[in-house]
């Protein structure tokens, strides 16, 4: 299982942009989808998940109102729309998957995911 995330880069406080997560190998559907971020010097943290039937949806509560997690299982991507940036907000992105089909659990944890890309650079600029 490979995963590619795309649509990072440097976007003004206040700007937007749409993270994507191609899976070859696998496809997302039945699968669960999480994003974490990584800023610099500091750990790893949970953004958003999507539980594999892509019913329900988990969100940290930095990026509650403010990011959007969807999955197109014909383009068998996982987008990640980000709103109203801030220049907390930067960090590198990943998403992650798990091993199994229909696993459900801790979202939020790295853990529960066995999969990772190999994330991509959102700089927030004040």
């Amino acid at each position: 299982v490979r995963l590619v995330e795309s649509g990072g880069g440097l976007v003004q406080a206040g700007g937007s942009l749409r993270l994507s997560c191609a899976a070859s190998g696998r496809t997302f559907s039945n699968y669960a989808v999480g994003w974490f971020r990584q800023a610099p010097g500091k750990e790893r943290e949970f953004v958003a998940a999507m539980n594999w039937s892509g019913f329900s949806t988990y969100y940290a509560d930095f990026v509650k109102g403010r990011f959007t997690l969807s999955r197109d299982n014909a383009e068998n991507t996982v987008s990640l729309q980000m709103n109203s940036l801030k220049p907390e907000d930067t960090a590198v992105y990943y998403c992650a998957v798990p091993r199994y089909a229909k696993s459900s659990g801790s979202y939020h944890h790295e853990g529960f995911y066995d999969y990772w890309g190999q994330g991509t650079q959102v700089t927030v600029s004040s």
